[in-house]
């Protein structure tokens, strides 16, 4: 298994739930949902690019979410991408 592929354990789930938690209840409830969905199976790419998504100030990330933006730049890595689609709703 690829180290990307890697899956994460209990508590380093329990320990990037808690850091994604957010101010605006909307994301909180993207967020929750990934992790109710994704949470028992999540891999470190997905620890990472979700990771990098928490960085982001709340409006930003809702933006993103809502699919008002795209990720540019620095944000616009397979990873992220992978891990925004889950996030979004679906159309």
């Amino acid at each position: 298994m690829a180290q990307e592929d890697t899956l994460l354990d209990e508590r380093e789930v329990s320990l990037l739930r808690w850091r994604s938690r957010r101010g605006l209840v909307e994301n909180d409830l993207f967020i929750e949902r990934f992790f109710a969905t994704y949470g028992s199976r999540l891999t470190a790419s997905q620890a990472r690019g979700i990771s990098v998504l928490m960085d982001l100030s709340d409006n930003d990330l809702l933006d993103l979410l809502l699919r008002r933006k795209e990720p540019e730049g620095d944000l616009a890595t397979d990873e992220i991408r992978s891990v925004l689609e889950q996030l979004r709703p679906r159309a």
